[in-house]
């Protein structure tokens, strides 16, 4: 297996343990202790790793239930995976200045990250909100 596919594999099992699942162990074991995310402003949040860990486990996972990941293409070039996502949740709290629907939104996202020796060592997020 390549480190393309190796890559790959590693931002799916992100996607679909950490966020989908919020497990905290799967965080540890791939994002680095040097993690920088290029896109936590957009978010209004740290940087490092404890700012997109808090992010998903203490807004996304709070505000949406039953969350889903779905992964429709992914690219990796070097040590770079691209990924077009969505993450799908039922709307229980506000979110992004919403109030609370119990229906279902959809963000579509794509996402670029870097990894060295296997971990999340770079993110940059572009996407929107479709409900």
């Amino acid at each position: 297996m390549t480190i393309q596919e190796q890559n790959k594999q590693t931002v799916t099992r992100f996607n679909k343990e950490f966020i989908e699942k919020g497990d905290l162990n799967a965080f540890e074991e791939i994002v680095a202790t040097d993690f920088v995310n290029r896109s936590a402003a957009t978010l209004n949040i740290p940087a490092g790793r404890d700012g997109i860990k808090d992010y998903i486990i203490d807004v996304l996972h709070k505000v949406l239930k039953d969350i889903s990941v779905t992964i429709f293409d992914q690219i990796a070039e070097g040590d770079t995976v691209v990924t077009r996502k969505s993450i799908s949740g039922i709307q229980v709290g506000e979110f992004l200045n919403k109030p609370a629907s119990n229906e279902r939104i959809t963000m579509h996202l794509i996402d670029i990250v870097t990894l060295k020796d296997g971990k999340y060592v770079e993110h940059w997020r572009y996407g929107q909100v479709v409900s």
